[in-house]
């Protein structure tokens, strides 16, 4: 979809259309190839442009030639990308490649002197950009973007700093496991769980003075939970998600989200115990069902084919007695004997 955007935007440019591109915030992936359909590209000194080689998800099974096959569509991919690039910036074939093979990461200014952009914007507003702890997300603007799978910001990023503004909220309420990182928390202490979920970082806190008055004498004061117990609990809660994550793609999204923030939240073990009593259940039920319109379709009482059945009843008569029986329904038919 990036390169059909890229051509677009360049067949635009063809027929007279100026394009001017600024990179407020990132500037990666496919996005990077859309920036250099542009003729005109500023970006902020703390802005990010990203490239990196043509990658894909696998499931199932395939033999050499298939992945050989495979392979030779990526490398196409590949140099498709390097062509776009290469336009922008006036880079050889080989040094493209190779920071496509790095993933490189460029800053504004890193980016001007490589040529993917014109004009650094000096005097723009500063942008802040940081990365989380784990390097799986990027915040930009107080917004967070996760990183696809396998890919991590490089260390040149700082941090989620303590007491940095939380990234702002799109939806109260806690997304479904659908494959991407989205609600996995990321923050490694109590201070960077503040920063990054506050409502999060409240819960606990609550949790945790509720379980410490429940264990308070009569008179005493409860003591105050301090910061070591809460980021235990949150260390706690993290394995407990990303163990739930380790497993949920043998799940439907429905359990899995059930599990991480249902009623009755609960571990992966406990997941997995659900799952195999409700796919019991189901499996009980469907023998049932079966077994009811086996018996209603009255397919019991047919024979195979090519059974004969019931052999007839043994003759009892004699032939005299069968032929007198013949006479007597010719002359009832025709009302003479016959001859």
């Amino acid at each position: 979809m990036s390169i059909l955007i890229h051509n677009r935007l360049r067949e635009l440019a063809a027929k007279g259309t100026k394009l001017k591109c600024i990179v407020d915030g990132v500037a990666m992936s496919g996005g990077s190839l859309i920036m250099c359909a542009c003729d005109e590209v500023e970006v902020n000194p703390s802005s990010l442009v990203m490239i990196h080689k043509c990658w894909g998800s696998l499931w199932g099974g395939y033999n050499a030639d298939e992945l050989r096959a495979l392979a030779s569509e990526y490398d196409a991919w590949d140099k498709a990308q390097v062509s776009i690039y290469k336009r922008k910036c006036s880079l050889s074939d080989q040094v493209i490649s190779n920071m496509m093979a790095k993933t490189t990461y460029m800053t504004g200014a890193e980016a001007v002197e490589k040529g993917f952009a014109d004009k650094l914007l000096e005097d723009a507003e500063p942008l802040d950009i940081a990365a989380s702890a784990d390097k799986r997300s990027l915040f930009v603007r107080g917004r967070q973007f996760h990183l696809a799978p396998g890919m991590f910001a490089p260390d040149t990023i700082p941090t989620v700093k303590t007491g940095a503004p939380a990234p702002a909220k799109t939806n109260t309420n806690p997304p479904a496991q659908t494959g991407s990182e989205g609600g996995k928390t990321m923050a490694k202490n109590l201070e960077e769980l503040r920063a990054e979920n506050p409502e999060l970082a409240e819960a606990l806190m609550s949790e945790a003075k509720a379980a410490v008055s429940a264990f308070a004498d009569g008179g005493t004061p409860a003591p105050q939970p301090g910061p070591d117990a809460v980021s235990a609990a949150v260390q706690a809660e993290q394995k407990r998600i990303q163990e739930i994550d380790a497993v949920a793609s043998l799940y439907d999204a429905e359990t899995v989200k059930a599990a991480k923030y249902g009623e009755n939240a609960c571990t992966a073990q406990e997941m997995t115990y659900r799952a195999a009593q409700k796919a019991a259940q189901q499996g009980k039920k469907f023998l049932g069902d079966l077994e009811d319109d086996t018996q209603a379709s009255g397919t019991q009482g047919v024979p195979a084919a090519g059974d004969p059945g019931t052999p007839p009843p043994a003759e009892t008569q004699t032939h005299d007695q069968r032929m007198a029986s013949a006479r007597a329904e010719v002359k009832a038919l025709f009302g003479k004997e016959e001859k």
